[in-house]
C-alpha cells in the first residue's frame, strides 16, 4: 500500500475500510454480498493442519465457482482451543468446532452452496443438554468474556495492515500526534487505571509518567514478550492474532515519553509470532504509520526484534535488559528503575505484550469506557489461559473482579470426568494454589495477593481430587529451581534445599520437622531474594502449607499419599475381582505376583516396584493401589 502522508488520510482511509469488516457481522439476507470464512491460525489450530484447511476451502470454493462470493481469511485464535481448529462463517456467525482438511468440501458444498449448515461440526454446549449451538454467543464459554486486549484477535487477519487499520487501526497513535501533547497521553493512561498485566501490576501510567520526567536525550521502549511460565500462551496469541495493537501501543509510549526506539524481546521459541511481527513490521512502515516522520509528522518510531533463549528468568526486567545488551540474563540489584536508567542506562519504558494491547483502545473509547470494566483496584480486563482438569480449556478474557468460581464453573464448564474441585494454581510457577473455600474470590491483584496467590502473568490451572498438592508443589519447585539464575545465593541453594525437602516427603521419609523448616526456609526465600523469580518462588510450598496442611501430614505422618500420586507412598492390591486370568503376572517386571489360574493373585509389596503396569493390563479392574 501507498505511504499515508496525514491523519486525515488515515481516518479516510478507515472510514472506506471499516464498512467491509462490519459487514462480516452485520450482514442480512437482504445485503448479502459475500461470505467469509475465517479459520484460526494460532500456534495450537496450525499444529492441527489449519493452513491445510484454508488451502483446502479455497480450493473446493473454486471447484464449485464461487470465487466471486465467497473469501477464506487466515486469523488470531478465537480462544476455544480445546475445540481447534475452529472455523467460523460470516455473516451466518456459524462457529464450527474440530474442523479437519477433510472437512472443508462438505463446508463448500452443503453451506455454502445449499445454505445448510453441517451440524456434526457445531459446538455441544453441556448447559444446555448437548444442544448444537451454531453461534458462539450462545457458548457458556463466551458469554462472561468481554474482549479488549484480544478484540480483534479471531476477527481480523493479521497478516493485512489494512484489516487491521479497518478497525480503527492507528487512529489512537494519529489522535495522540496530532491531538494530545505528551503529558495528555499519559493522564488518559494514568486516568484509566490501567496496571501491568505482567505480574507485579505496577501501575502503567506512574510508569510512563516516570520514564517522561527524566532528562532530555535518548529513550527506550521495550515490550517484554518473554513468556515463560508452563502453559500459558496469553502473549503468544496476542502477537500471533493482533501484533499492529502492540506496534501502534510501543509508538504510543514513545511518543508520550519522548523515545523513537522500541524493542519487543520475544523468545526464540515463538516463530509464528515472530514472523507475525516481522510481517506487521514492514508493513507498518510501508504503510508510513511506523518509521519516520510518522503521518506526515515529525515523530519517528522505530522497533526492532530482539530474542530470547528462552531463560524464564529473562522475563524479569533488569535481566531482560541485561540480555538485550548481550549480557548474561541475570537481574541486576535495584537501586534504581528502569525509568532512570534501563536499557544501555538510558531512561527505559518496560510493559508487557497484554498491557500495551489495551493502550489503542483506551485511547480511542477513553479511559472513562475502560474503567467500567473491572473493579475500583483493578481496572479493565485481564486474559487467562486456563488449562488443567477442566472440560473447556482455552484462552478467556474477563472483567477484573470475575470470581473463580465463574470462570471454572461457568466459563470453564466445569470438572471433566466427574471428578471434584481441589484447587486452582495463578500466577504460573510463582503463583499460588487457591482451595474450593476461596472459589468466590474476586480476580483482582488485591484479593488474591491476600490469599496467598498473585495474578501473575495469567496461567491459571485447574486441579482435582486426583492431584496430589505436595506433588504439584515438588513439579513447580522443580521448574523455577532449574531456571534459576543462580546469582542469588537465596534463590540458588534455597530453593535447592526446599525442592530436596518435597522429595524427600514425597518419597515418605519426611518428617513433622521438615514441615517447620519448609514454611521457615520458604519464608526467608521469599524475604531475601533478589529478583522476582526467587522472591515469588517459594509461594506454591506457602500457599499449599496453608491450605492444604493435613495433605502434607498425611504423607509424613501416616505416609499415605491421599491422592494417589507419590509412588513410594502406594501399595498395589489385588481385590477380590481378580479372575486369576494372570495377565498380571506376565507383565510383571519385578516377578512379584503370584496365583494360580482362575484363582485370586496375591503381590508381594516388599518386592513391588510400583511401576503400575500390572494395573494398566488388568481388564477386570481388579488392581487398586492404596
Amino acid at each position: 500500500m501507498s505511504k499515508i502522508k496525514s491523519f486525515d488520510e488515515l481516518k479516510n482511509l478507515v472510514s472506506e475500510l471499516k464498512p467491509a469488516l462490519d459487514m462480516r457481522e452485520n450482514h442480512t439476507k437482504e445485503n448479502l454480498t459475500k461470505r467469509e470464512i475465517l479459520v484460526c491460525g494460532g500456534t495450537g489450530c496450525t499444529s492441527a493442519d489449519s493452513i491445510k484447511i484454508i488451502e483446502n476451502l479455497r480450493s473446493e470454493i473454486k471447484n464449485v465457482g464461487l470465487e466471486n462470493s465467497a473469501e477464506v481469511h487466515l486469523t488470531g485464535c478465537f480462544g476455544f482451543c480445546a475445540k481447534g481448529p475452529i472455523v467460523k462463517v460470516f455473516p451466518d456467525n456459524v462457529f464450527y468446532v474440530q474442523v479437519t482438511p477433510n472437512d472443508a468440501k462438505e463446508i463448500v458444498n452443503e453451506h455454502l452452496v445449499n445454505h445448510k449448515v453441517v451440524e456434526r461440526l457445531l459446538f455441544e454446549e453441556p448447559s444446555l443438554d448437548h444442544k448444537k449451538v451454531e453461534k458462539h454467543d450462545d457458548m457458556s464459554f463466551y458469554k462472561k468474556q468481554s474482549r479488549v486486549a484480544l478484540r480483534n484477535c479471531g476477527h481480523i487477519n493479521p497478516e493485512n495492515v489494512n484489516e487491521y487499520i479497518g478497525c480503527d487501526g492507528y487512529i489512537a497513535l494519529g489522535k495522540c500526534i496530532n491531538e494530545l501533547t505528551p503529558d495528555e497521553v499519559i493522564a488518559e493512561v494514568k486516568a484509566s487505571g490501567l496496571r501491568g498485566r505482567g505480574g507485579a501490576g505496577f501501575p502503567t501510567g506512574v510508569k510512563w509518567e516516570s520514564t517522561a520526567q527524566t532528562s532530555p536525550g535518548k529513550k527506550y521502549v521495550v515490550c517484554n514478550a518473554d513468556e515463560g511460565d508452563p502453559g500459558a500462551f496469553m502473549d503468544r496469541s496476542i502477537l500471533e492474532g493482533d501484533p499492529h495493537s502492540v506496534l501502534e501501543a510501543m509508538a504510543i509510549c514513545g511518543y508520550s515519553i519522548g523515545a523513537d526506539t522500541g524493542y519487543i524481546y520475544i523468545r526464540a521459541e515463538y516463530p509464528l509470532a515472530i514472523e507475525r511481527l516481522k510481517t506487521a513490521i514492514a508493513q507498518a512502515e510501508e504503510a508510513g504509520v511506523l518509521g519516520e516522520n510518522i503521518l506526515g509528522s515529525n515523530f519517528n518510531f522505530n522497533i526492532e526484534l530482539k530474542y530470547g533463549a528462552g531463560a524464564f528468568v529473562c522475563g524479569e526486567g533488569t535481566a531482560l535488559i541485561n540480555s538485550i545488551e548481550g549480557k548474561r540474563g541475570e537481574p541486576r540489584m535495584k537501586t534504581y528503575s528502569s525509568s532512570k536508567r534501563g536499557l544501555w542506562d538510558k531512561p527505559t519504558c518496560l510493559n508487557n505484550v497484554e498491557t500495551f494491547a489495551n493502550i489503542p483502545a483506551i485511547i480511542n473509547k477513553g479511559a472513562s469506557w475502560f474503567t467500567e470494566y473491572g473493579t475500583q483496584d483493578s481496572s479493565g480486563t485481564k486474559v487467562f489461559a486456563l488449562g488443567g482438569k477442566i472440560n473447556n480449556v482455552g484462552l478467556v478474557e474477563v472483567p477484573m473482579g470475575t470470581t473463580l468460581r465463574e470462570i471454572v464453573y461457568e466459563i470453564g464448564g466445569g470438572i471433566p470426568d466427574g471428578r471434584s474441585f481441589k484447587a486452582v494454581q495463578t500466577g504460573g510457577p510463582s503463583g499460588g494454589c487457591i482451595a474450593s473455600n476461596n472459589l468466590d474470590t474476586p480476580i483482582d491483584f488485591k484479593s488474591l495477593s491476600s490469599i496467598g496467590s498473585m495474578m501473575g502473568s495469567g496461567g491459571m490451572l485447574v486441579l482435582d481430587d486426583s492431584d496430589c498438592m505436595v506433588n504439584i508443589c515438588k513439579f513447580f519447585l522443580e521448574f523455577t529451581v532449574e531456571e534459576s539464575c543462580g546469582k542469588c545465593t537465596p534463590c540458588r541453594i534455597g530453593n535447592k534445599r526446599l525442592l530436596e525437602m518435597l522429595e524427600k516427603i514425597t518419597e515418605g521419609k519426611g518428617t513433622e520437622q521438615d514441615l517447620v523448616d519448609l514454611k521457615e526456609l520458604a519464608t526467608t526465600i521469599k524475604n531475601t531474594s533478589l529478583c522476582g523469580l526467587g522472591k515469588c518462588a517459594p509461594n506454591p510450598v506457602l500457599s499449599t502449607l496453608n491450605n492444604f496442611y493435613d495433605e502434607y501430614l498425611a504423607h509424613v505422618v501416616d505416609k499415605k499419599c491421599p491422592a494417589g500420586k507419590c509412588q513410594s507412598l502406594l501399595d498395589y492390591v489385588i481385590t477380590d475381582a481378580c479372575k486369576g486370568c494372570t495377565k498380571c503376572t506376565k507383565v510383571c517386571p519385578a516377578g512379584c505376583i503370584t496365583g494360580k489360574v482362575k484363582e485370586k493373585h496375591e503381590i508381594d509389596t516388599t518386592k513391588c516396584l510400583k511401576c503400575g503396569a500390572c494395573m494398566d493390563s488388568c481388564k477386570f479392574n481388579a488392581i487398586i493401589k492404596q
